[in-house]
């Protein structure tokens, strides 16, 4: 039997990457504006060259920490790192996570797959499996579509 279905709407999201992401993200940007601030023989660009690494490297870790799932009434909306799509529910056939997939798939009405890279076994795997169990009964009861996953 399957566990009760979330309200909706639901965000999915791998936390626990999104924490590690921002803590690593907020060290290195910490670091290198100390090491710019600290070395003596920096010139003033070159101290700003530091921060500006840092921040560059704090906002690719941010892009990183992007991907979600959220799954409303009308539809599904999938944000990538860099891409959004909207999703009615009957676009979506089938929710896949298979054993050794970095994260969900979906298969689409128009023949494609689409990643939805906000359900990622990384470093919570059963809280992954779980939310694409969610996601599928969610596709089955307002959609018309089938579903397997992990």
């Amino acid at each position: 039997m399957s566990a009760p279905l979330p309200s909706l709407p639901v965000t999915f999201r791998p936390t626990r990457t999104r924490v590690v992401l921002y803590l690593v993200g907020l060290a290195q940007l910490a670091a290198l504006t100390a090491i710019g601030v600290a070395l003596p023989k920096l010139s003033g660009g070159e101290r700003i060259s530091f921060v500006f690494t840092g921040l560059l490297v704090f906002a690719v870790l941010l892009l990183l920490a992007r991907p979600k799932v959220v799954a409303r009434q009308e539809g599904v909306t999938v944000v990538n790192l860099t891409t959004r799509r909207e999703l009615a529910w009957a676009q979506v056939l089938r929710v896949n996570l298979r054993q050794g997939d970095a994260w969900v798939h979906l298969d689409l009405a128009d023949g494609t797959s689409l990643p939805a890279m906000g359900i990622q076994p990384g470093i919570a795997r059963q809280q992954a499996i779980r939310d694409a169990r969610a996601l599928r009964d969610l596709a089955e009861i307002h959609g018309t579509g089938a579903s397997a996953t992990a």
